[in-house]
Parts: C-alpha cells; sequence; structure tokens
C-alpha cells in the first residue's frame, strides 16, 4: 500500500467482504434486497412482507440503499402520491450472493430442525 493512499483519508478495507457488508450487513438491508427481487414495491408492501421494521428503519434502511446505488426510488405524481422501491441493475449483482446465503439458511435450517418447513414460512 502506498502512502499516498494512507494518508489519502479514504477509508482501508482489509477484505472485500468488509466493503459488501458496509453497503449490505445488518439485519434489514438483505431482507428489503431479497423481496424487491421479486419486483418493484411501495413502502407499505415492504412492511407487509417485513413485519418486524418499523417505519422508521425501513426509511432509513432504504435511503442508505440509494444512496449506495443499490435501490431506485420512483415517485409518481398523482393523487395520493405513490412512490415505489426497485434494484437497480448494480443492485441486482448482489442476487447470486443473497441466493446462495438463502441456500444455506434453507440447509441450516434442515441440520439444526430436520426439516426446514417445521420453521420456514413459505409466502
Amino acid at each position: 500500500m502506498t502512502e499516498e493512499r494512507q494518508n489519502s483519508g479514504q477509508k482501508q478495507y482489509k477484505v472485500g467482504v468488509e466493503a459488501a457488508l458496509e453497503v449490505m450487513g445488518g439485519k434489514w438491508k438483505p431482507l428489503i434486497i431479497y423481496h424487491l427481487m421479486t419486483g418493484r414495491k411501495r413502502t407499505s408492501e415492504l412492511r407487509r412482507l417485513i413485519p418486524g421494521i418499523t417505519q422508521k428503519m425501513l426509511t432509513t434502511q432504504l435511503r442508505s440503499l440509494e444512496k449506495d446505488e443499490i435501490v431506485e426510488r420512483k415517485a409518481y405524481t398523482e393523487i395520493p402520491p405513490r412512490v415505489e422501491y426497485g434494484l437497480t441493475s448494480y443492485g441486482w449483482g448482489l442476487k447470486p450472493a443473497l441466493d446462495l446465503l438463502c441456500y444455506w439458511g434453507e440447509d441450516h435450517l434442515d441440520k439444526v430442525y430436520g426439516d426446514k418447513f417445521k420453521v420456514l414460512e413459505e409466502f
């Protein structure tokens, strides 16, 4: 690493997973991204699909994902106003990683509970 990069004030990372987790880490962001992979959603739809999230937290997470260009917000000029969220093409790049996490999670549930369907809700 050059001295110039060390002194530039940019954040330094040890491994790429740090950068990935910074963008999509936490409890809510992966769930939001996962649900947006099935299509554009309004805020109320996301709240219904993610029952444990508060409106404030959902708004905060969506704004963060929008800032990182993972999610795009589309506001319609109609009455009442309507806003939808969808994944950007850059956000779609997370699909393979989330798919693998889903498969691993289901295998884990099978291992722990003997049958993932004992604890995995279908929606």
